[in-house]
């Protein structure tokens, strides 16, 4: 396998664009202002993303994450926090989104996160096998499944 991702920190590329809009069609959910949503990711500042090109132009898959923090009176503890996470169905099952998660842990590392945290509603078993576990305490305004894996 020949992985070569995009870093992108600009969500108005088209390719990132169009892919998620696939994704989110995937999942059924309707936007009315695309712009307004790929706005808003530019301007939170922090997000960034691994674009994978596919064999023929197209979008493979893309991992969307950011580093943030808990913080409280006395202490900060960054983490890496998987936001989005797709992969094309013709590359299902073919090593790419190990991948990119893989990718993406790694740059967590490096920017000093010292764990990657995400939710999930689907393929829960994907990120067993790869180290994550339930966070048990931890709760996500979303109501998904919140995962962690500790990345040291």
């Amino acid at each position: 396998m020949s992985v070569h991702p995009i870093l992108l920190s600009d969500f108005t590329d088209s390719r990132f664009r169009a892919a998620f809009q696939v994704y989110f069609a995937e999942l059924g959910i309707h936007v009315n202002d695309w712009d307004g949503v790929f706005h808003e990711m530019n301007e939170e500042g922090n997000n960034l993303a691994y674009l994978l090109p596919g064999d023929n132009g197209e979008v493979a898959g893309f991992l969307q994450f950011q580093i943030t923090e808990f913080s409280n009176w006395f202490f900060t503890e960054p983490f890496g926090f998987i936001r989005e996470f797709w992969i094309a169905p013709a590359y299902r099952k073919r090593g790419y989104g190990g991948e990119l998660l893989r990718l993406a842990e790694a740059y967590f590392a490096e920017h000093g996160a010292y764990r990657a945290l995400l939710t999930a509603d689907t393929a829960i078993e994907f990120y067993l096998s790869r180290g994550y576990r339930k966070a048990l305490g931890a709760a996500a305004k979303n109501k998904m499944e919140v995962l962690a894996k500790p990345l040291y």
